[in-house]
């Protein structure tokens, strides 16, 4: 049975979904840190976003017998990050701009673990997942911008939502893109004495 009390320091419900899929018990906490970083690839700075997050939320709370998770995602083409929209135009644009060709989803995942004296243990990675998306003419980008909820999106996509039409394939891991590696989670955790399932 699990002894850690794990924290999951976001926001998502898309993340807290998987969480609570995979079967662990655990907490949202939500960081208002704000978010600055000083890396310049895609991977870095996800990994320095979700380091950041689980740092804050570790530091209000006791940090033993305690396992602090926390997750930052971005979607990149071509080495630069696209964010979320400014507006439908703007959206539009972005998915414009990778319509016919791939782009990647880099997840960082930061594992912050403390045994009962308090010692910490640091797992940061960034997982990787390359998306091919079809040929898409104005018309069909601009039917899904009004079919869904681009703005709340980064990348002005979501693939678990109306865009999953115009996804020729994916590399990696699926639910990297939907927000959270909950494989790699699984994996990390498992090694983690005190932290098991429900």
């Amino acid at each position: 049975m699990q002894k850690k009390k794990i924290i999951l320091a976001s926001a998502s419900p898309r993340r807290r979904e998987l969480m609570q899929q995979a079967g662990y018990e655990f907490e949202v906490q939500v960081s208002h840190k704000e978010e600055t970083y000083i890396s310049e690839t895609p991977d870095d700075i996800v990994k320095e976003l979700a380091l950041l997050k689980a740092r804050d939320i570790a530091e209000q709370n006791e940090a033993k017998d305690l396992v602090v998770i926390g997750a930052d995602t971005v979607v990149a083409y071509q080495g630069a990050i696209l964010g979320k929209p400014s507006s439908k135009e703007d959206a539009f644009a972005m998915i414009q701009s990778f319509q016919g060709d791939k782009h990647q989803v880099y997840t960082g995942v930061a594992i912050l673990s403390y045994d009962e004296e308090g010692n910490e243990t640091v797992v940061n990675h960034a997982v990787k997942t390359d998306v091919y998306v079809n040929s898409m003419t104005d018309e069909e980008i601009w039917k899904y911008i009004e079919s869904d909820n681009v703005m709340d999106k980064a990348g002005s996509y979501g693939i678990q939502s109306g865009f999953a039409i115009h996804i020729e394939k994916i590399e990696g891991d699926y639910f990297n893109v939907v927000g959270l590696p909950i494989s790699y989670i699984y994996n990390i955790l498992k090694d983690i004495e005190g932290v098991g399932m429900q």
